[in-house]
């Protein structure tokens, strides 16, 4: 059994690689099957882990007598079938409600999250060094220098209310290079994942596979 997902592993591997040569049918059947694969297990975890857990147990409860508070677990099932509406073009204006009420409570969750994370949390971190400027050593004093004025020129290349003209436009310049710095390495890191999977697919063929190398 082993034996044979190794095949369908290494088939399905050079099904991908194909699409290096030209767009083809086997290309194709791999990428469809990945997409349906996905879709599937997609929907069982749904039904195993959102369905049952909160939509079926709860009202199971309710209907023995176990725990007659469930019952008002209908108030968010009938909201959540709303979005099944949109199949049926003569009700399927009544999505709007649970999309109105998914990105309300989404909006609601994600914005302090996200002033956390990417606002307060990247100030903490660009002013903590200067609390404790004289512990950070030589190496330490400059990247905290070097971080303060590459955040305070970055922000100035966003600021479009002052024409960007000397002191001001000589700030988004240096922006400018942080911006491009920050873009390669993100880039770079993005390429050197990609060829860490190249390099993790390629070793699979050759080693579990081929048995060329161990």
């Amino acid at each position: 059994m082993d034996t044979f997902g190794v095949w369908i592993s290494a088939f399905l591997t050079l099904c991908i690689f194909s699409f290096l040569y030209k767009d083809n049918p086997f290309y194709k059947f791999a990428e469809h099957l990945f997409v349906g694969v996905s879709v599937g297990y997609g929907v069982v975890l749904s039904i195993y882990q959102g369905i049952i857990p909160f939509a079926y147990e709860p009202l199971k409860k309710a209907f023995t007598g176990e725990n007659p508070y469930k019952f008002f677990t209908i108030i968010p099932i009938i909201i959540g079938l709303l979005f099944f509406t949109r199949l049926i073009p003569k009700y399927s204006w009544l999505i709007r409600y649970p999309i109105a009420i998914l990105i309300g409570i989404g909006s609601g969750v994600a914005i302090p999250r996200m002033m956390e994370a990417q606002i307060f949390e990247q100030i903490n971190g660009t002013l903590r060094p200067f609390g404790h400027f004289g512990n950070l050593g030589g190496w330490g004093i400059f990247s905290a220098i070097l971080m303060f004025i590459g955040v305070i020129c970055t922000l100035t290349y966003f600021f479009f209310s002052v024409e960007h003209k000397g002191v001001i436009g000589g700030m988004s310049k240096i922006g400018i290079i942080f911006l491009m710095i920050g873009f390669g390495s993100a880039f770079g890191n993005t390429v050197m994942g990609r060829v860490s999977l190249l390099i993790q697919r390629v070793e699979f063929l050759l080693s579990n596979w081929l048995h060329i190398v161990s």
